[in-house]
């Protein structure tokens, strides 16, 4: 096994187009990062791979109360902390352990590390936001240093 590729997803908002499961597939694990709009979401991207998936601002349906505001994802030996909101991270992820933060909210893909972390934001998947980029992002965690590959849908 020389690749493991993690989908990273956000800001669906109820809106899952068949091109952000077509740019998905091949993944190993799924990450969520909230405001899903909808439990038929994660089914979709359960037929995929593993889907680990937090709780957004807008998920606020009672099926939406089963989703953590946070997660701890352990996966192919690296430690990963999922929230939909970076700024309320509430702990030091280099001190926590944590390799890699998956976050969502702003709509904006972003990637950048940080005292050896990366923090990436795969932008938002669902319906269109005033000018922003409709994407995901995909990242081989076995390839290092890790570099997100941001998909426009």
């Amino acid at each position: 096994m020389d690749t493991f590729v993690l989908g990273l997803i956000s800001d669906t908002h109820g809106l899952l187009r068949p091109e952000a499961l077509l740019a998905l597939h091949g993944s190993r694990a799924i990450i969520h990062a909230g405001d899903v709009g909808g439990a038929e979401i994660l089914d979709q991207l359960r037929s995929i791979a593993p889907v680990e998936a937090v709780r957004g601002n807008v998920d606020r349906a009672p099926w939406c109360k089963s989703l953590p505001e946070t997660k701890v994802i352990e996966i192919a030996g690296i430690s990963i902390y999922a929230l939909h909101n970076l700024e309320h991270l509430d702990l030091d992820p280099k001190a926590a352990g944590f390799q890699i933060i998956v976050s969502g909210h702003t709509h904006k893909p972003r990637s950048q590390s940080s005292h050896g972390v990366l923090y990436v934001n795969p932008g938002s998947a669902g319906p269109r936001r005033f000018s922003l980029p409709i994407s995901l992002a995909r990242l081989d965690l076995l390839q290092t240093p890790w570099r997100p590959e941001f998909i426009e849908l």
